[in-house]
């Protein structure tokens, strides 16, 4: 048998391990390692200059991951979301505010002795968008398929600004 040295171990990416206190504290934590914690930890706080608008409530305990693109008649908003039933995801829209909640629950607690690395986040998760004034609140529509949840929402008619004629009046003011 060869022995590899320490630092040869802790250079190594893929390591893996049976101990029992490893093993609590990644069911604690949800995922392998502090030092993933403190890679999310930086996650959340670069991205916060990107989520200036609102649209990411910091108390969950993942974020899920989306993209937003607009199209001619509706703008669509992609969330990944493996192994959560679409069914159990909330939208709800109110004050010119979408927000999306839902768990991915965690299977791990039932047999976290046989796992050697959890990378995986668990838990609640809520997302918050402010849509434009374009936005037609009440033709929202969503669904799920193969852990992406797809909101349409479909913009408002163009208005065109007409011109409003002030008459003279009275010399009484109403």
């Amino acid at each position: 048998m060869v022995r590899r040295n320490q630092q040869e171990d802790d250079m190594n990416p893929i390591t893996h391990t049976h101990d029992p206190r490893f093993v609590q504290a990644s069911r604690r934590l949800g995922q392998a390692s502090p030092a993933d914690d403190l890679r999310q930890l930086f996650e959340r706080f670069f991205q916060m200059g990107d989520l200036s608008d609102g649209s990411s409530v910091v108390t969950s305990q993942w974020t899920p991951r989306v993209d937003i693109r607009e199209e001619d008649g509706r703008f669509v908003i992609l969330a990944d979301l493996p192994g959560i039933d679409p069914d159990e995801v909330e939208i709800m829209m109110d004050k010119g505010i979408l927000s999306i909640k839902g768990e991915r629950k965690s299977e791990i607690e039932e047999h976290a002795e046989r796992y050697s690395r959890i990378e995986r986040r668990y838990g609640m998760f809520h997302r918050r968008f402010a849509l434009p004034d374009s936005a037609d609140p009440e033709g929202i529509t969503a669904r799920g398929y193969n852990g992406v949840l797809e909101i349409s929402i479909p913009k408002r008619p163009e208005t065109t600004p007409r011109r409003i004629h002030v008459g003279k009046g009275d010399g009484r003011v109403s």
